[in-house]
């Protein structure tokens, strides 16, 4: 008798990902954009708020659509690191998965005031997911970016919790 046939790997994206409660952020975006620096400050404001906050992969996530939901992990080879500007990459406690709830992008533009519906869900590997834009770059530290993702987080998921 065969084997069943290897599942392909899931495929690696360009990102950033942390769990927030039970419902996982991935932060996409162009290199230098800010993906790390929105991620620590989502834990920070997490942890500040009493929240479950956890990396669950930094530059390099794999992503796999499984049952209707966007499954993420970090890639095996940097699993556990996190790139900090000026120190390089760092221990971080992680996630070995976690599913996607929200996605950001940044961009080195300011997201429109009133988004089009259109522009506020994204399909990712067959998985309609919220999205939302922010502000990327230096502009990070002081835009109050973590906010808007919480604050976009209690509003699309079925989270016991809400922006306090």
């Amino acid at each position: 008798m065969k084997a069943p046939p290897a599942a392909a790997p899931a495929p690696a994206i360009h990102a950033s990902c942390v769990l927030i409660g039970e419902g996982a952020v991935l932060v996409r975006g162009e290199p230098g954009a800010g993906k790390t620096a929105l991620c620590l400050a989502l834990l920070a404001a997490a942890r500040a708020r009493g929240l479950f906050g956890r990396l669950v992969a930094d530059d390099r996530v794999l992503v796999e659509a499984r049952s209707g939901r966007l499954l993420a992990r970090p890639h095996p080879a940097i699993a556990g690191l996190v790139e900090r500007r000026g120190l390089g990459l760092t221990p971080a406690e992680h996630e070995a998965a976690a599913c996607v709830r929200l996605v950001v992008d940044l961009s080195p533009e300011p997201p429109d005031r009133l988004p089009e519906p259109q522009d506020l869900v994204v399909d990712l590997g067959g998985v309609m997911l919220p999205r939302i834009a922010a502000l990327g770059g230096a502009a990070i530290a002081g835009a109050g970016a973590d906010s808007l993702v919480l604050a976009a987080l209690s509003l699309f998921c079925d989270e016991p919790w809400r922006e306090a």
